[in-house]
């Protein structure tokens, strides 16, 4: 499978030439098993990206759209995309969307809240494309050739981490996990989640200055990255959900950071996720 990035910021998008290389758009993040129907990680603003990636292929094929999209929570980082996804503009188009209960009131009705008047002009129900919006459940479940396992995350508001496995290879996608103010705690679901994984898209925000003013904001340290993956023994880690504030130079010099933490050892490779990176691991 092809795990390619399309948007690797958090909390918001943001311009300029100082983000050319590791890119400005919110959490997006696509799967490809080679097959018709593509698995999309997150609707932030890089999905308006991969939808102008993915229509000329569409057309030309004369194919419609048919999709499957996991989001880890309804923050407008991962969800403002939506509207934008231009494959949807075709009446035959399928996509089915996953993400957390949400308690007393349906998925559905919370996304249709937030995409729609008075805060969008243009409401879910007139896309042309059909939208199926779907909670998750407590059982793995299979989207064509993968198997997906969910588990809850510590954030703010219900959230979502994923596990996919197709054939033996495994990603792990994490991209917002509040850190205990402890550094070391790991809790067993997301060690459970994790496990072997060959690639691990996790939260790593703050460095640790920032952490200290910004502990219950929701979001984990480079070091706590680096502890998940090296404690849960996964083969490759992903520095994801980057600070708005943290400029091309900033992410460098924290990606070589990263690789002097402790823990950094156990792991295959480390790096900073960016815009346009593609990773083939193998089924």
């Amino acid at each position: 499978m092809e795990v390619t990035f399309y948007g690797t910021r958090g909390s918001c998008p943001c311009a300029g030439d100082a983000y050319a290389h590791f890119g400005g758009n919110t959490s997006c993040v696509l799967i490809d098993d080679g097959g018709d129907e593509p698995l999309i990680l997150d609707a932030g603003t890089g999905l308006r990206s991969l939808g102008a990636d993915l229509a000329p292929a569409l057309a030309a094929d004369g194919r419609s759209l048919r999709a499957n999209l996991l989001l880890t929570h309804l923050h407008y980082d991962h969800l403002l995309g939506l509207p934008f996804f231009s494959p949807l503009h075709d009446a035959a188009a399928h996509l089915e969307v996953y993400g957390p209960s949400q308690g007393e009131r349906t998925l559905a009705e919370v996304i249709k809240g937030a995409v729609g008047p008075p805060f969008f002009p243009v409401q879910m129900d007139d896309f042309y494309g059909e939208v199926r919006l779907l909670a998750v459940g407590d059982e793995p479940w299979k989207l064509g050739q993968a198997v997906i396992t969910a588990s809850a995350v510590e954030h703010s508001g219900p959230t979502l981490g994923y596990r996919v496995e197709i054939g033996s290879s495994s990603v792990v996608y994490i991209p917002d996990h509040q850190a205990p103010v402890d550094a070391t705690t790991i809790e067993p679901g997301v060690l459970a989640l994790c496990e072997g994984a060959d690639l691990l898209i996790h939260d790593a925000q703050y460095d640790d200055d920032e952490f200290e003013r910004k502990c219950d904001w929701g979001h984990s340290t480079i070091a706590y990255a680096v502890h998940v993956a090296a404690t849960a023994g996964v083969k490759a880690l992903a520095l994801f959900h980057h600070d708005p504030m943290h400029d091309d130079a900033r992410l460098s010099a924290l990606e070589a950071l990263a690789l002097t933490m402790p823990g950094a050892g156990d792991v295959g490779a480390i790096f900073s996720a960016y815009e346009g990176l593609t990773i083939s691991l193998e089924d």
